[in-house]
């Protein structure tokens, strides 16, 4: 039981690492950059990291998935509501980083061709 417990803070701990990220990508330019390109760049990364809402979001799919699977793992015929929870903030969590960390790409790339520069991908 104490294993599961500190498999879960490891999982929360990994997942609030990942704040941030997605922020740092490099995109991929149609061209040669700009004299302004680097500044835009972090400026735009600085406004993707800036974005805490995302790991509010992350934060909660955690809780909620933790809650969702403790009480399916109380159904169970085990009984097992901590490996429930475990694996449901796991699940809930990886998942919401995942789009948090999209997201940021996201608005690297619209920050960056809002500026006039040419971003594909």
């Amino acid at each position: 039981m104490t294993s599961r417990i500190a498999g879960l803070l490891l999982t929360l701990s990994l997942i609030a690492g990942c704040a941030g990220s997605g922020a740092q990508v490099t995109p991929i330019l149609d061209g040669e950059p700009t004299q302004a390109y680097q500044r835009d760049l972090e400026d735009c990364r600085s406004l993707a990291r800036g974005q805490n809402q995302l790991d509010q979001e992350t934060v909660a799919a955690t809780l909620i998935g933790a809650v969702a699977g403790a009480a399916i793992g109380d159904l169970d015929d085990d009984g097992d509501a901590l490996g429930g929870a475990v694996a449901g903030g796991l699940l809930g969590g990886v998942s919401a980083a995942v789009e948090a960390m999209e997201k940021r790409e996201e608005i690297v790339f619209h920050c960056l061709r809002g500026r006039g520069h040419r971003v594909v991908g």
